[in-house]
């Protein structure tokens, strides 16, 4: 029996998805300048629960670009997350895209400290953020070096260690993307970020995330550069 579909070009369809996922959403009320994260992790996904359960710290958009504007590159806990994120956009701004979980050291780290390779890997992320941003001739940090955006869709454990590290004054994240899904520690992780009142972040409060997710929400901030 034949089907009837719907004919739509192939450069037609993500266009038609997104007027869609408009329709769909109907008088939703979505955070001015959220609109279209929101809608790519609908489309990524297909789950209008994204509309109700993002969590965006107060001018996190905005100090999200001029992160990217200014350089910054993105730590993410898994390579599928990594191979998502549109990284020729990115170093258009000179910022790169790293995953240090398959790292040699890393393994090695998390093994003689006893912890997963995803908190092992938030160490390294934060020695080489502390390498980059020290300034020999002067105490502490510079002010203008590129900082360090984090996308995490895997691992609560990665978001736990971040929090550490920032509350031990060793990192300052540009930013912290909080997508993890599943059931062990999940919700408990994420809430621990939104702790971070000084720290810019968006959350995926609940259960849901993923690394399709962490990826969307960076390659969202992406196509918003002007």
């Amino acid at each position: 029996m034949k089907t009837e579909l719907e004919q739509v070009l192939p450069a037609e369809i993500e266009k038609r998805s997104f007027e869609i996922i408009t329709e769909e959403l109907g008088e939703k009320k979505l955070l001015p300048g959220t609109e279209l994260i929101v809608k790519r992790c609908i489309h990524t996904s297909a789950d209008f629960d994204y509309a109700d359960n993002l969590v965006f710290s107060d001018g996190v958009v905005e100090k999200a670009v001029q992160a990217i504007r200014s350089g910054a590159s993105i730590v993410t806990d898994t390579q599928m997350a990594k191979a998502g994120i549109n990284k020729k956009k990115l170093a258009e701004y000179g910022g790169q895209v790293y995953c240090f979980m398959s790292d040699e050291d890393v393994a090695e780290a998390a093994g003689k400290n006893g912890t997963t390779r995803a908190a092992a890997s938030m160490d390294k992320a934060a020695e080489m953020y502390r390498a980059s941003a020290h300034d020999p001739s002067e105490e502490g940090m510079r002010k203008d070096s590129p900082g360090l955006i984090f996308a995490i869709g895997n691992a609560p454990t990665a978001l736990v260690r971040l929090y550490e590290l920032i509350q031990e004054g060793k990192l300052q994240p540009e930013l912290i993307i909080a997508v993890p899904v599943g059931f062990v520690n999940v919700v408990q992780s994420k809430e621990m970020i939104l702790e971070l009142k000084d720290t810019p972040s968006i959350v995926a409060r609940g259960r849901k995330g993923g690394s399709n997710i962490a990826a969307c929400i960076c390659n969202a901030l992406l196509y918003m550069m002007k």
